[in-house]
């Protein structure tokens, strides 16, 4: 999946439109966490030290799509920006494709940037309107795409901007991060080195069935852990207590295992609890959980059972957590699995979500190969789903 990169164009005093996550944390209209404006620099730099003008253009939180809501604007990311590139103006447009961007866009200089409020203040966004799209490719010269985490959105500025461009014959190439993501995501998935183990963990077997499916066929381990794993317990003939389960899925479930075989990893011990509490009655057990307890995370024995897989890996993909991670002591599975990931040689690839947070937070997130930043993005690319977003860049 060779897509051209902000490297392979010439982009010497045109505007380039780049679509980046700024979907920062807020409190009090002051960002608290700055990661996903860093993450975006390297594309911004590589315009901007080669006399580009740049447009930038992000979504952030979930506005109605009524209007301008306040507590949603982009304008402190731009502020932030600013500061951050202290050379280059940073200029802010209160609008999307009003009278205010299209003025400030249309005298736009090589070294300046303009961010344009929140896409998603017009509901014409989430809908993928081509007019819309239209509006905001009328002021560009080159489409960039570096939001890999809207990737699997069908929005107007993922697939409506970059169909009008390519229709007026501009050029549409992916920035560095949505570059890094599908090397890693895509690529290695298409040829990865093995043993290729997945670990899926997470609540829901709902979330992560499509993805089993599609894996069975790749892997030659996939392992199931979190709470997901007693509805596969269910479907084993054994008993759950209390756990988190999904009835309806109990036979996707049993053809899951039929076709996987002995591919599919499922914890041998369990950390129950008789309570949603970290100071709750608790037990391991192996095989059936009481009535009276849930499955909380997995035990001792499944922890060191998925490590041992994970240190004969070449390839590891991780997605979900093992247990109720943000509620000790049922994070001891995660911390375990997290730990043999990044002591291990293979290539190691965390799935976005509660998994990268989790490998964040621990401390290992430089001793993985990638951590992706698209949690619901990675998982639709685990699932081989094609990403119309993705299939409109120009190939190299």
């Amino acid at each position: 999946m060779a897509k051209k990169t902000i490297a392979d164009v010439a982009v010497a005093d045109k505007k380039v439109l780049i679509r980046v996550d700024f979907n920062v944390p807020l409190k009090d209209g002051q960002i608290t966490d700055d990661r996903r404006i860093q993450m975006a620099l390297p594309t911004i730099k590589a315009a901007l030290d080669n006399d580009a003008a740049v447009i930038l253009m992000s979504h952030l939180g979930r506005p109605k799509g009524e209007g301008a809501e306040p507590e949603f604007s982009l304008k402190p990311a731009a502020a932030r920006l600013g500061e951050i590139l202290a050379g280059n103006e940073v200029l802010f447009a209160s609008d999307t494709v009003g009278d205010d961007a299209k003025s400030k866009a249309k005298y736009l200089l090589p070294g300046q940037v303009l961010v344009l409020e929140n896409l998603r203040f017009a509901k014409d966004e989430k809908k993928g309107n081509a007019e819309f799209g239209k509006a905001i490719a009328d002021m560009a010269d080159v489409y960039v795409n570096d939001a890999f985490g809207t990737c699997h959105r069908e929005h107007a500025s993922m697939v409506a901007v970059p169909q009008a461009m390519k229709d007026a014959g501009k050029e549409t190439v992916c920035g560095f991060l949505v570059e890094k993501e599908i090397k890693f995501l895509a690529d290695t998935i298409a040829n990865p080195g093995r043993p290729f183990v997945a670990i899926l963990g997470g609540a829901k077997v709902s979330d992560k069935i499509v993805v089993i499916e599609n894996l069975i066929n790749i892997c030659d381990k996939i392992i199931i852990g979190g709470a997901m794993a007693y509805t596969f317990f269910l479907a084993q003939g054994k008993t759950v207590g209390g756990s988190l389960v999904e009835p309806d899925f109990i036979e996707k479930a049993k053809e899951m295992l039929a076709k996987g075989g002995d591919k599919i990893v499922l914890p041998i011990d369990t950390h129950c609890g008789d309570a949603f509490s970290g100071d709750s009655n608790k037990q391991v057990v192996e095989g059936d959980i009481p009535d009276g307890y849930q499955g909380f995370d997995i035990g001792p024995k499944s922890a060191e059972l998925f490590a041992n897989i994970v240190r004969d890996a070449k390839t590891v993909v991780w997605n979900g957590p093992m247990g109720v991670f943000e509620m000790p002591p049922f994070d001891e599975g995660t911390k375990a699995v997290a730990a043999a990931i990044a002591e291990s040689d293979a290539v190691s690839i965390i799935g976005g979500g509660d998994s990268a947070a989790a490998v964040k937070q621990l401390g290992y997130a430089d001793q993985v190969t990638h951590v992706s930043t698209g949690g619901g993005a990675s998982l639709a690319m685990l699932e081989g789903k094609k990403f119309a977003a993705v299939e409109l860049l120009d190939e190299k």
